[in-house]
């Protein structure tokens, strides 16, 4: 074995080690009364609280179990995260509780959390002041905001360094009262034909809730409005298409019950969907799961996917969301896809 992959090798079974050292440090805390601190990193000791919560009371689940998958499936989801602005959903009650958005850090913040302040959006040709946000990108970030009460893990698009560029589009499909998972399914697949035939690679993923995202890869320097527009583009021609199977509707109250919303306006500055590999605030604790486009067909269940089943389905299939996101399309692909608008 050469030296580089000898040491290569070391590394990635010290690194694992350090991750299961870590999981039964917050076992043990759970188990000893659920409060205690934990030293994550050097010079990163963080303080926790009731471990032993319950927060999916459905499954038996609690905010410890939680805090547990998230330090198993860190190295896949660290680097979704580094450098970009974090929106926290928290759930201090657990899934049964109150849900809000909190935008500001906490005032008390540790001192090894990473707060940026990010500038205001241009509105008339004038900015706000600043507002400040935690940034994410390590494992003592992470996990205090499951300590906050996080179950989903929230970041932008864009990242601190290039905010007004985001680096991928979404595409969030959203059944109606009578869409069902099926008619998600059937909306992915016109999706990708869409795509293919423009020649535009995606990615996708449970929502981690009723339905499905689809990623697209952007280049560098992709302005929002860009990212916008092309999403809205592909969305729109699918609907007009199949309008019994997809709307671009907006209104609740306009849009066909048994039509799957194919939403494009989470493609602006700020916004911010579930990340891959994240626990959402749902009964059975399920987790936005990267998939092989394969795998999309009615035997699909996106309810099979938790924080109990990921971990062994990453063991398996390894990072699904890391390699198709790895490559961008174009600028070439987007004038491509945007000239058929």
């Amino acid at each position: 074995m050469g030296t580089a992959l000898a040491q290569s090798v070391r590394c990635i079974h010290h690194q694992k080690m350090m991750e299961e050292q870590l999981q039964e440090m917050l076992q043990e805390i759970e188990h000893s009364g659920g409060d205690g601190s934990v030293r994550v990193a050097r010079g990163k000791t963080l303080e926790l609280s009731s471990l032993d919560k319950l927060y999916f009371p459905a499954i038996g689940a609690t905010k410890g179990e939680l805090m547990r998958y998230y330090a198993s499936v860190a190295q896949l989801i660290l680097p979704l995260m580094s450098d970009r602005p974090l929106v926290l959903k928290r759930s201090p009650e657990g899934v049964e509780g109150e849900i809000f958005f909190q935008q500001k850090p906490p005032a008390r913040a540790p001192g090894f959390v990473r707060i940026e302040s990010i500038p205001a959006p241009e509105v008339e040709g004038k900015r706000g002041k600043p507002e400040r946000r935690i940034v994410g990108g390590d494992l003592a970030t992470l996990l205090y905001t499951v300590q906050l009460g996080c179950i989903s893990v929230d970041p932008w698009f864009s990242r601190v360094e290039s905010i007004e560029h985001p680096d991928y589009a979404i595409l969030d499909l959203d059944p109606g009262p009578k869409a069902g998972f099926r008619g998600v399914v059937r909306t992915a697949q016109l999706l990708r034909e869409e795509l293919e035939r423009l020649g535009v690679r995606a990615a996708l993923k449970t929502s981690g809730s009723r339905g499905l995202h689809v990623a697209i890869p952007l280049p560098r320097k992709t302005p929002y409005d860009m990212a916008l527009r092309l999403a809205e583009g592909i969305a729109k021609r699918v609907a007009a298409e199949n309008p019994s199977i997809a709307t671009v509707e907006r209104s609740l109250a306009d849009r066909p019950p048994a039509a799957v919303y194919v939403d494009f306006l989470q493609n602006a500055r700020g916004k911010s969907v579930a990340a891959a590999y994240c626990a959402r605030a749902k009964a059975g604790a399920t987790v936005s799961t990267p998939l092989r486009w394969s795998e999309l067909g009615d035997a699909l269940d996106p309810g099979s996917f938790t924080i109990r089943s990921v971990p062994a389905r990453i063991a398996e299939v390894g990072d699904i969301w890391g390699d198709a996101m790895r490559r961008a399309n174009t600028r070439k692909d987007l004038t491509s896809a945007l000239s058929e608008e």
